[in-house]
């Protein structure tokens, strides 16, 4: 099991390396800030002192050994805007994108397992057909236009529920929804297929055979054992939050970190965006770890593997 974690750990830092670089360069290449800085434009000597200041007259692969330099230090830089810390303006707004997506993920988990469940035992029954039917539906319709047509049906048409902000517990309603449906139509989706690809075992035909109950053979034999490549699906869909808490928290104006991020990228703030790629990369790594950690925990023929 050590092996194994160790191994997962190495590929862990050298996918976090490979995402720093990109992301350093790509960045860098994109152009400089100082056009969104100054749109009513700058002279070449005042370009040449404000590239001087933050050091990007440097060579590329110079800047780089000291941005490393830096977060190693715990220095993850400054915006070229306000000033702020990078790490400050994250941290700020991360509890209202941690509430929205863990309340978003609860909601699917609740609902898209029991979903797909019922549809693999009571598969051909009308309701368990519909049922899937909307799943797919949610599965392929974007967040943005889901969200779009929440607030226009609830928030305009009825007058229900608050469209923007996040002062209230009503105020959670539409984006939490927004952000779970398709996480729903999703987890309903492969614990459907699990569901169905556990009954065709072996075991489940002795457990037949030797009298059980189908409730007992379904809890114990068949949910059981379907569990376990869900938590793939779980580890994917929580790594995807942040899609799409992006494109939610831009039509619901929430004070999240999708704003932070889309403002960067607008202004081409780059300690901002990079600390932004860094975190979002450490958060699918270490999401990923997890998976594997709980793959090993669930299913101990994973301890096995070379």
């Amino acid at each position: 099991m050590l092996r194994f974690m160790a191994i997962r750990f190495g590929r862990a830092l050298i996918t976090m390396f490979m995402v720093l670089v990109i992301a350093f360069i790509t960045l860098r290449l994109s152009g400089t800030p100082f056009a969104m800085m100054f749109p009513e434009g700058i002279t070449d000597e005042h370009q040449a002192a404000l590239e001087a200041k933050y050091g990007f007259d440097r060579p590329i692969w110079e800047q780089f050994i000291v941005y490393l330099g830096d977060i190693a230090s715990g220095n993850f830089g400054r915006s070229l805007y306000t000033s702020q810390p990078v790490w400050m303006m994250y941290a700020v707004r991360m509890p209202a994108t941690l509430m929205v997506g863990g309340l978003a993920l609860l909601l699917a988990i609740a609902i898209g397992i029991p979903l797909g469940a019922a549809a693999a035992l009571y598969r051909g029954r009308a309701s368990t057909s519909a049922g899937m039917g909307l799943a797919f539906l949610g599965y392929a319709v974007p967040h943005f236009v889901i969200g779009i047509g929440l607030i226009l049906f609830f928030g305009y048409y009825l007058a229900l529920l608050p469209a923007t902000g996040l002062e209230t517990p009503n105020h959670y309603i539409l984006p939490v929804v927004t952000l779970a449906i398709p996480m729903i139509a999703a987890i309903a989706r492969f614990m459907r297929a699990a569901m169905l690809d556990a009954i065709g075992h072996d075991y489940v035909t002795t457990a037949l055979s030797k009298g059980l109950t189908d409730r007992r053979i379904a809890r114990i034999h068949i949910l059981r054992n379907a569990m376990i490549p869900l938590i793939t699906v779980l580890g994917l869909e929580i790594a995807g939050l942040l899609n799409g808490s992006i494109f939610v928290e831009a039509v619901f104006s929430l004070p999240g970190v999708g704003r932070v991020l889309i403002d960067a990228v607008q202004g081409r703030d780059y300690p901002v965006l990079q600390f932004g790629v860094i975190a979002y990369a450490a958060i699918v790594v270490s999401v990923n770890l997890l998976v594997d950690l709980a793959y090993v925990v669930a299913d101990p023929r994973v301890r096995l593997e070379k």
